[in-house]
């Protein structure tokens, strides 16, 4: 999965970017009130432990 369809779906559900690290965006789930990373530069596709991680974070999953 891509970074920007990974930020469609955390948008979509209701996270919000909350800072700018220095290579990862740090965001906040308003559902789980959980804070994590999401990779910023990534030109390649992001693996799917990684995706399921952030999802998890988000409660998503």
């Amino acid at each position: 999965m891509k970074i920007s369809e990974l930020i469609k779906i955390l948008k979509k559900n209701g996270c919000c970017l909350y800072r700018h690290g220095s290579n990862h965006d740090i965001w906040k789930s308003d559902f789980t009130g959980k804070e994590f990373t999401v990779p910023r530069h990534s030109q390649t596709d992001v693996p799917a432990g990684t995706v399921n991680s952030i999802l998890k974070s988000a409660g998503l999953k």
